[in-house]
């Protein structure tokens, strides 16, 4: 869509800003230039919602009855789904489609762990001894045997972000990075791997991918830490969420850190921290009400003052998120400040 018409440019011609003629042929500069703008439209949710049903059916949803086929046939089977879907979205990039081809890719590397797993049995390699495992179980369980197919995973999409450089693969990759925090601590913990080892896993894990992906936010040409933002949230407040604080100051803590991921949110200009942070926060002050009002009336009044308060205060930092940015570095050191996403964007 076009965001000025001839009519504004014979205004600016009226005004004195431009020459009499300079109009039609700004005008006609700007109709040649590709469409560049990343406004989400409707399309974008299709090509996103069409891979993950690829992704799915690849994977978590893959049922025993595949498995029937062969290990023979199960290679044959994901190494054809990966060539297509990669020589795909290779043409659908000389044809100017970046966002079909960068979510294909992404699916491409999806489909990489299936490849392994399939080459593993066929070929005697498949470390696990009790002959019943599946590859849902690579989605589900925690299991050392599985880090060949994460490592061929992050090492795949590595090059798929050669060949097409895209936002969205750095998803699977972060996920494969994520199990293998799990499953290389299973390995070398040697025994029984609990829950609670689990998130506490996960927790550091997140805050190490955060940690990395604050290094490159703003420092390259495409926005690659989005999806590692996203991936390090995911892993770090979901296990951050899933502890037992064991006390009322452990729960005021675990508040204390949303309400740092929501100051995070500010200071980096990314929504995505204020949506974790401030389900963190709605939670805290959930738990509180019910703890206050349990089995009274006023519960559900409560709760949706709160729900009505997370919905004003995303309006105010959607309205003054440049002030609030702009006014929270000028208190932090300038080395900090040197760390941290550059503030236009």
């Amino acid at each position: 869509m076009e965001r000025f018409n001839a009519k504004d440019l014979a205004r600016a011609v009226s005004a004195g800003v431009l020459q009499p003629g300079q109009d039609r042929a700004l005008l006609d500069f700007l109709r040649q230039q590709p469409q560049t703008a990343s406004s989400f439209q409707l399309a974008h949710v299709a090509f996103y919602f069409g891979a993950l049903l690829i992704m799915g059916a690849m994977g978590w949803l893959m049922t025993l009855a595949w498995m029937t086929i062969g290990d023979v046939a199960l290679l044959a089977v994901a190494l054809l789904y990966i060539i297509a879907i990669t020589l795909y979205a290779l043409a659908l990039q000389r044809r100017q489609q970046p966002i079909a081809a960068g979510v294909l890719a992404a699916v491409a590397v999806s489909i990489v762990p299936l490849a392994v797993f399939a080459l593993q049995r066929l070929v005697g390699w498949w470390p696990m001894d009790d002959g019943q495992s599946n590859y849902q179980q690579y989605y589900t369980y925690v299991q050392g045997g599985w880090l060949a197919m994460e490592a061929a995973t992050v090492l795949a999409g590595l090059l798929m972000l050669r060949l097409i450089p895209f936002p969205f693969i750095v998803m699977p990759i972060a996920v494969a990075l994520w199990f293998m925090s799990m499953d290389l601590t299973e390995w070398l913990h040697g025994g029984l791997y609990s829950w609670e080892q689990r998130r506490t896993v996960s927790l550091w894990f997140g805050l190490g991918l955060l940690a990395v992906f604050i290094g490159v936010d703003g420092r390259t040409e495409r926005d690659y830490a989005f999806w590692g933002y996203l991936a390090g949230l995911a892993a770090f407040w979901g296990g951050l969420t899933l502890m037992d604080s064991g006390s009322e100051w452990g729960k005021l803590f675990y508040c204390l850190i949303n309400l740092g991921l929501m100051a995070l949110a500010v200071l980096l200009r990314r929504p995505v921290f204020m949506v974790f942070g401030a389900m963190g926060v709605a939670a805290y002050l959930g738990y509180l009400s019910y703890e206050v009002c349990a089995d009274s009336l006023l519960f559900p009044l409560v709760l949706t003052v709160i729900g009505l308060g997370v919905i004003a205060l995303g309006m105010q930092y959607q309205k003054r998120r440049e002030a609030l940015s702009t006014r929270l570095r000028s208190t932090l050191p300038a080395g900090l400040l040197r760390l941290l996403p550059a503030l236009q964007r």
